[in-house]
């Protein structure tokens, strides 16, 4: 016998999942199921209840911060499931009544007719390196900000360094041998510098940690291969095909180029 589709639209939300669903079909009535909680064992409830009757179902959630552990868990029990680009989806000019029930409902018309457009969900293994690479540059970004702070204070007392590169082992030769007018400034330019310290060290601990988990993942080949190229380091090349995964999935360089 053969089973009838129902395809399942899902508004995930960090604790709770708005559920609509409808037969397959331009006609059949999109009807709500309600609202459940966020976790897996709620909605593997729903599952089995939806397909009782031998029903087959096709699933679609929007991307967003709940990443895509539903995406997996769905799809290692077997169901086809859609994650959606929101940047993609079609929205109605002049509606501006919004309810987790309505995007619900709305999910699953256009997932109905074909009208969503899906995503790339990265391996585990990618999205882990991803991870790890974002940390650092995270990390990186915190350094910065603290390398600008300790200038604009110093600029701000009238102290600027003559020589030619910043934050090189003069500069701070030059910055460890100022005095500050008052002790207090004294103390905010050396809790500056100890927290400078600190950055860098989160840093170079990253940079380490993606050094050694680096040879074992599957893509360490491509990254290898992409270091040939003149001042492509290691860890620019991890970040670049941490971000980009499986190169496959771009049909073309013209398509590789858009998306990046």
């Amino acid at each position: 016998m053969k089973k009838s589709i129902m395809s399942v639209g899902l508004d995930v939300h960090k604790n709770s999942i708005e559920v609509a669903f409808a037969d397959a079909g331009s006609h059949g009535e999109v009807r709500s199921y309600g609202k459940i909680d966020g976790n897996l064992s709620a909605l593997d409830k729903v599952i089995r209840k939806l397909e009782a009757k031998g029903t087959e179902l096709h699933l679609a959630y929007e991307a967003g911060p709940c990443s895509y552990e539903i995406y997996r868990h769905l799809s290692s029990n077997g169901y086809d499931c859609t994650v959606v680009a929101p940047s993609m989806i079609p929205r109605q000019s002049g509606n501006r009544i919004k309810t987790d029930r309505r995007d619900a409902q709305m999910l699953e018309r256009l997932h109905r007719a074909g009208e969503l457009t899906s995503i790339y969900v990265p391996a585990l293994e990618d999205e882990a390196l991803r991870d790890l690479a974002r940390a650092r540059e995270d990390a990186r970004a915190v350094e910065r900000k603290a390398k600008q702070r300790i200038l604009a204070f110093l600029l701000r007392h009238g102290y600027r360094y003559g020589g030619k590169t910043p934050w090189s082992r003069a500069h701070f030769r030059w910055i460890a041998l100022l005095k500050m007018p008052h002790p207090a400034q004294q103390i905010v330019l050396q809790e500056s510098l100890d927290a400078l310290s600190e950055c860098t060290e989160r840093v170079n601990h990253l940079t380490e940690q993606i050094q050694s988990l680096l040879p074992q993942w599957r893509m360490f080949p491509v990254a290898q291969a992409l270091q040939t190229l003149r001042g492509v380091s290691l860890i620019v090349a991890t970040t670049t095909i941490a971000e980009l995964a499986d190169l496959t999935r771009f049909a073309s360089s013209v398509e590789l180029m858009s998306y990046l």
